[in-house]
Formats: C-alpha cells, sequence, structure tokens
C-alpha cells in the first residue's frame, strides 16, 4: 500500500511493531558501525584500516555553559513559512566555544547574541581551508514538542572531520547537550509547521594567524540556528533533474570526499550553475574510466530497480572513501532492510548499467537523500547529449516516498522511536 504521513501510516507502524522490534535489534548502531567499517576497509586502499579514537580525554564541558540573552533591541524580527527560503533568516542567539593550544585547550562554551565573527585576515580558515562543519535539524513534532535526529552521528562525523583537518576534537554529547539548550532558548524559531525545521550548523574553523600549513594553535567552534523550508524548487511531483557530467570530479581515492568540509562544496559551484543553464537542478558527481555514481548535488543517491531474481532492489554505491556517511543515507539503509519486500545493497553502480536498466524497462526509480531535503525524487538524468527518462513518480507504490513518509514519521512525532530525541 502506499504511505501517507497521516493516520494510514500511524496505523502500520502500530500494527508491525513486532517488526519494529527487530529493526531495533537487528541494525543498532554498534552493529551497522561494523558493516560500515568493513564497507570501508574493503574499498579505500588509503588510511588506517581501524576505526580511530575520535572522543578526546579533554573536553569543553555542558556544565560550564555560560549564557548572555540578547535584549529586546537585538531581538530578530520572525518571518513568514512562506518567506523562509534555505538558510536566509537565523536565530537571536549563538553558541560559541574557542580553543587555544597555549591556555590548556578548549575554553568555556557560551550562548550570546547572534552577532558577527571577529577574524583575523591571516586566519588560517581564511586562506587554507581549514574548516568543518555539520548540518541537523530541530523538529517540531505534532505534539509540540521539539527532536533531534540522531545527532550523535552528526558528532561522531564531525570529529572524524576535525582529526582530518588537524582541529580539535571534542566530547560530542556535551556538545549535544550545549546545541540543546541553544534550542531551548529560541525554541520560538522551530518553525510550527511540518514542510518548515530549524537548520542546526555547527563549524568548526581554524583561527590561528600564520601563514604556516600546519594544525592551528587556536580554533573557534560555533552553532548557528536557521528556519528553513524546502531545499530546492522542483516540479510539480517534487522531482529534480540532474546533470551526469564525466568531465568532473566531486573527491578522489584518499581524499577527504568522506568528510564533511567545506573544500569539498566550493569547487561544485561552477559545475552546478552549468548545469542550471541546461535546466538541472544539480550534479550527478561520477568517477573513473567506468563513470561510477558517487553522489548527486550534497546528497547521497539510491537507486531502485528489478533484479536478475525479478525482486525490487534499491542500492546506493558503498562507502569507498569518495562518499558522505549521510545520517539520512545510513537511516534509509537501516530501515528498508527491515522491509520484507525489498532487497537493500551497497554495491558499485555505474551509467552503463543504470541506462541499460533503464532501457530494459527494469529501473523503477532514482531518488537523492540527505539532511536538507530528505528524499527527493529525481526523474531525469542528463548524460552524454542525453535525457534519461526515470519513472521514479509515476510507480504505484514509490520506495522513495515509502521512506521518506517513514522518516518524516519518525522526525515529527508521529511515532515514538530511538532515532529521534525529544528535547523540548
Amino acid at each position: 500500500m502506499p504511505f501517507r504521513r497521516s493516520k494510514g501510516l500511524v496505523k502500520w507502524i502500530f500494527e508491525n511493531q513486532h517488526k519494529m522490534q527487530s529493526v531495533r535489534r537487528c541494525s543498532s548502531l554498534a552493529r551497522y558501525k561494523e558493516m560500515e567499517d568493513s564497507a570501508a576497509s574493503e574499498h579505500d586502499v588509503s588510511g588506517p584500516k581501524t576505526r580511530p579514537e575520535i572522543t578526546p580525554e579533554i573536553s569543553f564541558k555542558h556544565d560550564d555553559l555560560q549564557v548572555r540573552l540578547a535584549a529586546p533591541y537585538q531581538l530578530q524580527t520572525k518571518p513568514d513559512a512562506v518567506e523562509l527560503g534555505f538558510g536566509k533568516y537565523f536565530t537571536d542567539h549563538m553558541l560559541k566555544i574557542h580553543y587555544s593550544k597555549h591556555l590548556g585547550g578548549w575554553q568555556k562554551p557560551e550562548i550570546t547574541p547572534f552577532e558577527n565573527l571577529s577574524l583575523h585576515p591571516a586566519a588560517k580558515a581564511l586562506h587554507y581551508a581549514i574548516q568543518l562543519f555539520e548540518g541537523m535539524k530541530a523538529y517540531r513534532g505534532v505534539d509540540d514538542k521539539i527532536r533531534l535526529f540522531r545527532p550523535e552521528l552528526n558528532m561522531e562525523r564531525m570529529n572524524l572531520a576535525a582529526q582530518r583537518s588537524g582541529l580539535p576534537m571534542f566530547d560530542g554529547q556535551e556538545l549535544i547537550r550545549c546545541i540543546t539548550r541553544l534550542i531551548q532558548i529560541d525554541q520560538e524559531w522551530v518553525p510550527h509547521s511540518e514542510t518548515s525545521t530549524l537548520y542546526v550548523r555547527p563549524t568548526l574553523i581554524g583561527t590561528e594567524p600564520t601563514f604556516g600549513i600546519m594544525e592551528p594553535e587556536s580554533a573557534l567552534l560555533f552553532v548557528i540556528l536557521s528556519p528553513v523550508s524546502a531545499y530546492y524548487q522542483t516540479r510539480g511531483d517534487g522531482a529534480v533533474s540532474i546533470f551526469a557530467d564525466p568531465a568532473v570530479v566531486r573527491a578522489f581515492p584518499g581524499g577527504v570526499g568522506n568528510r564533511k568540509v567545506g573544500s569539498n562544496y566550493g569547487p561544485t559551484i561552477e559545475a552546478t550553475a552549468r548545469a542550471a543553464k541546461l535546466g538541472h537542478q544539480q550534479v550527478l558527481w561520477l568517477f573513473g574510466p567506468d563513470r561510477e555514481l558517487t553522489e548527486v548535488g550534497a546528497m547521497n543517491i539510491f537507486m531502485v530497480y528489478i533484479n536478475d531474481q525479478g525482486e525490487r532492489q534499491l542500492s546506493t554505491p558503498p562507502l569507498n572513501g569518495l562518499i558522505l556517511p549521510g545520517v539520512t543515507r545510513r537511516s534509509i539503509l537501516e530501515l528498508a532492510s527491515q522491509w520484507e519486500d525489498l532487497v537493500v545493497k551497497e554495491e558499485v553502480i555505474t551509467m552503463d548499467r543504470l541506462e541499460d536498466l533503464n532501457d530494459r524497462g527494469r529501473l523503477l526509480e532514482l531518488f537523492g537523500a540527505g539532511t536538507a531535503v530528505v528524499v527527493t525524487p529525481i526523474a531525469n538524468v542528463g548524460y552524454l547529449h542525453r535525457n534519461i527518462r526515470v519513472p521514479t513518480t509515476s510507480q504505484p507504490r514509490p520506495v522513495y516516498r515509502r521512506l521518506r513518509d517513514t522518516l518524516l514519521a519518525i522526525q515529527y512525532g508521529h511515532v515514538d522511536h530511538p532515532y529521534a530525541k525529544v528535547i523540548a
């Protein structure tokens, strides 16, 4: 049956609680982390084969958090939901945590009125892209409670990026507690809507004012909040068109394609602008002589097709060092692997394979997934002067919609689920 984020969806999940319990046992965080490590070690021939320690012994503490509230004249005017767009407006407060090696490391975290940063012109973040960020969302549920979606995974990924960038690591649970307090203070900025959310942007930058290319001795971790609505301007059915350009790559083996650092995103702007001139919303990033699919825009990509055994199969490229380990990606794999009518697999997908499946009528769906977009259907792929039409939105029981509605039901509190962390 088609899934709708409605009473029908809630009823289905209630009636299938026995399956949901098996999800929690079979796809636990520890089990999936082992699978992820195994995939990374199998495909990534560079770098260490063991998972690095990402929680330092010394970190800032939420118990030391200092709060300075905005004065009435510093409060921002809240925009209407229809005006939000993505990342154009910001809340009244921000979180800042300074790091200084000479002062013993992390300093006390503080929440202050939203303000501009003061940086030395020689700050390493400005010259060598020694910076990283995360993307999370706070959702106002049907019960008016505010939830975060698996924030511990964002903290893990942020620490891995910090380690790769020579930036200081921290205790992720302490940052979650600080972020929770920030959201509680600015909770009225969390939209009273299921089409809008509060985007949470933790950022870590190197601030040491020297030109030496080495790990910075000072840094700044800050978190800002932005109420947002839809990321893309899509067609009436919500689908997008993407452009596969073999002439450009997003990441390469041994690089930082699997880390959320700013240098992964700036160089994509020109290629995305060229794709837009051809009528596409995003770029499908390919790699290698076989033109393997890696990501689409800033999203992970998924394909649904009829496999050689006549089964519906959901596939996504493996974590081989080129691909960001998305929180939404991981959640989709964990949830969908429990559905008895769907085979779920991580596998290399090439453009030749995609074209062949489409030509034979076996390609059913393409969609992107990520925090900003949740799940976005793809209806067209521009490739080598050809448009590959994908029947994603015309399926009688589309997988992308079932996944999107299941994720939104969890995020907005239609069902209780361990993925959702209630904060207020």
